[in-house]
């Protein structure tokens, strides 16, 4: 009994990831608002019937893909993370923008679904928030270790926040224990930028003006590396 249901957990599992292979080739083609069960049941050559016992509606199957699209990039960010010494927190923090960046340009219809124009009639669930988040929590982390180890000296080259912004840099300030308000909303300024710089790559922004991309992408990284205020 127990190996029958594994094989059919197997099989189920299976298509699942058929199902989603082919909405994220359909992404390349028709965008995520012309996402179709019944399209994606054609090409597998199925009853569009039977397609809806694996993703009740479109807007489960884009559920599916934005989560699956955020752990991707989470672990992409967490690998690079990884790889560099502890205490290079400079070097995390280019290592990890670099990240994003390769991931981006590598899936740029995956990218687009999580961090382009929102698809109409489309609310994310709760469910995206924690793969969400993944990416977010590593930058949180090298911020708060540098701080920790003393090593955050940030430049004053900014005003201090306005106290009205206090409450927003206590729900960041979750993913970075301990660093002050003015380490925080440079953060805010990082991050930001960061996808600021990303997206205008991927959506074609930098087209006949920008050729050396990879190079300005680092130096920008490296001077936001500075705003905030991580060692050399």
């Amino acid at each position: 009994m127990n190996a029958s249901r594994t094989a059919r957990e197997r099989v189920r599992a299976e298509l699942i990831r058929e199902i989603t292979d082919i909405a994220r080739r359909q992404l390349a083609t028709e965008g995520a608002g012309g996402l179709s069960l019944r399209a994606v049941a054609r090409e597998m050559g199925m009853v569009s019937s039977a397609i809806y016992r694996y993703f009740p509606s479109r807007d489960d199957l884009l559920t599916a893909l934005i989560i699956d699209g955020y752990n991707a990039l989470g672990e992409a960010v967490e690998q690079a993370d990884a790889a560099c010494p502890t205490d290079d927190f400079a070097g995390r923090w280019l290592a990890v923008c670099r990240a994003v960046r390769e991931w981006a340009l590598a899936h740029p219809h995956e990218y687009a679904l999580l961090y382009g124009s929102p698809v109409p009639g489309y609310a994310a669930p709760q469910d995206t928030v924690g793969p969400a988040v993944r990416d977010t929590a590593v930058y949180g982390r090298i911020i708060a270790e540098a701080h920790q180890a003393g090593k955050l000296t940030p430049p004053p080259v900014c005003p201090p926040p306005p106290a009205v912004l206090a409450q927003d840099a206590d729900v960041v300030r979750a993913l970075m224990p301990g660093v002050p308000d003015d380490v925080v909303t440079r953060a805010i300024i990082a991050w930001t930028g960061l996808f600021g710089m990303v997206s205008f790559e991927v959506f074609g922004q930098f087209n006949n003006t920008i050729t050396h991309r990879a190079e300005l992408f680092d130096h920008n990284m490296t001077c936001l590396a500075r705003l905030i205020g991580l060692p050399r």
